[in-house]
């Protein structure tokens, strides 16, 4: 078995596919550089160019379609994806495709919501590796522990879990809709799973009263409320956003907290001059050629897993057909109830 990112995955790729970089491919991929120029130098374009015009080809031979996260580095987000948003957006984008084949590029829960929603469809991600710190903190147990412990109170588990805990939850939930499915329970007591701070976070803004799981994210549960606060003796006029996976104490010394289409649409709107999103690196890069008057601030964390996802990666998965997603088709109905019922709510 060849290995994603392998010797010999590199060796096998540059024998089917003309990957040197040369000017004529540069120019051919120009209209989609200019996407990126702001924050992707030219030599190393060069390097991204013949890969994204091998990808994008072998899209259309393949009959496949590319669903990127917000965190996808910003040679993917704008050199081959199809769709980009958030957890919700992709979830949704993934019921609609017309594709028979989807590559997921986010990390692996993505893919199973992906092929949950779509069974029919082959799912690849380009990287099985790709996991998340949050997903793996909770298991269908665990849920059943919290309803043994709150016997009647539903159970909302956030679109960042495995498909197995989704076909254990009630309804699903991401950080853009979290406090309206919470507020549409009939319950006064909800359980919500696995993010802890999201879950406070949420108990801020609704009168349902939240009991939790003490699962987080390695990236937002980095960011520190006193770091902020230093950070604005330097920076007086910026303006923080954070993600609601961040630690309470945190959200409230930002101006805004949103999902990641949340932030992208809030500073597209109000165009600040200076911008600290506290998130995920990748954002900021991934818009910054779209408001060119908006100044992107650090510091920001790296999600390991998310870049385990590259243009090398993409194309060997599409080329081969490996890293193919498998839900169990029993589990698989059980978990598109719950992720259904969020999207009919949205």
């Amino acid at each position: 078995m060849i290995l994603p990112g392998s010797t010999e995955m590199k060796s096998q790729l540059a024998s089917h596919f003309d990957l040197e970089p040369s000017a004529a491919i540069f120019k051919e991929t120009q209209k989609i550089y200019d996407r990126a120029d702001r924050v992707i130098p030219e030599a190393d374009w060069l390097r991204y160019a013949p890969y994204v015009k091998a990808i994008n080809e072998l899209k259309k031979e393949k009959d496949a379609v590319i669903l990127a996260h917000n965190y996808m580095t910003p040679q993917i987000f704008h050199g081959v994806a199809d769709f980009v948003g958030d957890s919700l957006q992709l979830a949704i984008e993934a019921t609609k495709v017309k594709e028979q084949v989807i590559v997921q590029c986010g990390v692996h829960f993505m893919a199973e919501t992906s092929k949950i929603l779509s069974p029919e469809k082959t799912v690849l991600i380009p990287d099985s590796k790709a996991g998340c710190s949050l997903a793996e903190s909770i298991t269908a147990k665990d849920i059943a522990g919290m309803r043994a412990k709150y016997p009647g109170a539903p159970v909302v588990s956030y679109v960042n879990t495995t498909a197995e805990v989704k076909a254990a939850s009630d309804i699903c939930c991401t950080s853009s809709n979290a406090v309206d499915i919470v507020n549409s329970m009939e319950s006064d007591l909800v359980i919500m799973t696995p993010d802890g701070h999201l879950a406070q976070n949420v108990a801020k803004e609704t009168d349902k009263k939240i009991v939790y799981w003490e699962g987080e994210c390695m990236v937002h549960i980095e960011f520190k409320a006193d770091e902020l606060r230093e950070y604005r003796k330097y920076e007086p006029d910026a303006v923080i956003i954070a993600h609601p996976e961040c630690p309470v104490d945190v959200v409230a010394e930002a101006d805004f907290s949103g999902s990641t289409a949340g932030m992208i649409n809030y500073v597209k709107e109000n165009k600040p001059e200076k911008v600290l999103l506290v998130t995920e690196c990748s954002m900021g890069s991934n818009i910054a050629d779209e408001v060119p008057e908006v100044h992107f601030l650090g510091p920001c964390n790296l999600c390991p897993h998310m870049q385990k996802i590259t243009l090398e990666k993409i194309l060997w998965s599409l080329h081969t057909m490996t890293e193919e997603v498998i839900v169990d088709p029993e589990m698989a109905v059980k978990a598109r109830l719950a992720v259904q019922r969020m999207i009919d709510r949205k």
